[in-house]
């Protein structure tokens, strides 16, 4: 008995492509997992856009200072409390959204960008190139990620988009690397020959063969990689690394708040409370992203 050849997913029957999307999102959504993630995520997004759209929604400016309300302890008045200077953290709080929800992704999507071009083709081409610049990818991914993070942002400055460059220099090898192996697993695939055999070039074999196959792979782990990128900002914040001040950072709110922990405990509770919802969020999507694509094999 003969076996069908393997195609090119992107050959499809259009009317089927509707209801397996729909499927797939049925899928993704049944898990009570996935959705408190989704619902946590769009909580923090919404936060971001509204604050920045509308900043004089919050009761106090980034930067308003309350006389003689140091260290307050939350109240009517300041519902999280108040920081070392008098502002209000609830303010502060929610505008250091901005800044965690928008360089994580912008972060990951660079080294995704990098990432899977120089997988793609290297995956591809294979041979000494290949050999030459895996080896520069297991070079950077030899340091311990917090020591490459420093030596960047020290090398050029702190600032939001150096720490957007940091995190996608230390993310993009890794990324490099799964996707060169999946492109290793795709490259010798039935449809890819018979690519190869009309002879379509090597940019259309990548892009429109290999490409849409990894897709999935690719965002699921930029999911999990998001998240990781939102911890490792805050750390650096943590250290002073982060988004320079006076703008609000969860991870330097966090470490102004242990000089009160006796007598604030709050102060460094909520923004601490706020990057560990944002990283489990990502991370509760991309687990039910793969088990709803467990669940279509």
């Amino acid at each position: 008995m003969e076996t069908p050849l393997e195609v090119s997913p992107h050959v499809t029957v259009q009317t089927a492509v509707r209801p397996r999307r729909a499927a797939r999102l049925r899928l993704i959504f049944k898990n009570p997992a996935t959705l408190i993630g989704a619902s946590i995520l769009f909580f923090w997004v919404l936060m971001a856009l509204i604050t920045f759209i509308v900043p004089d929604i919050l009761p106090y400016g980034m930067n308003d200072i309350d006389s003689g309300q140091v260290w307050k302890a939350p109240s009517a008045t300041h519902i999280m409390g108040t920081d070392d200077l008098g502002r209000d953290l609830f303010s502060r709080l929610m505008l250091g959204s901005q800044p965690m929800v928008i360089l994580p992704a912008a972060a990951v999507s660079l080294a995704v960008v990098f990432g899977t071009a120089i997988g793609l083709f290297t995956g591809y081409r294979g041979g000494w190139l290949d050999e030459i610049v895996m080896r520069v990818m297991d070079a950077f991914m030899a340091f311990p990620v917090v020591m490459l993070y420093l030596m960047i942002i020290v090398a050029v400055g702190p600032s939001a988009v150096n720490v957007v460059i940091a995190v996608a220099v230390a993310t993009a090898p890794a990324i490099s690397r799964m996707v060169r192996g999946l492109v290793l697993n795709l490259r010798s695939r039935e449809f890819v020959s018979a690519a190869r055999m009309r002879g379509e070039s090597t940019a259309y074999i990548l892009f429109r063969e290999i490409f849409p196959n990894i897709t999935g792979p690719v965002f699921v782990d930029a999911l999990v990689r998001v998240g990781y990128a939102a911890f490792s900002i805050a750390a650096l914040g943590f250290l002073g690394l982060g988004v320079p001040p006076p703008n609000p950072d969860w991870g330097r709110m966090t470490v102004d708040g242990r000089q009160a922990i006796l007598l604030t405990p709050t102060a460094a509770l909520f923004p601490a409370l706020a990057i560990a919802s944002l990283v489990i969020a990502y991370n509760l999507l991309a687990d039910g992203l793969t088990e709803a694509a467990k669940s279509e094999e």
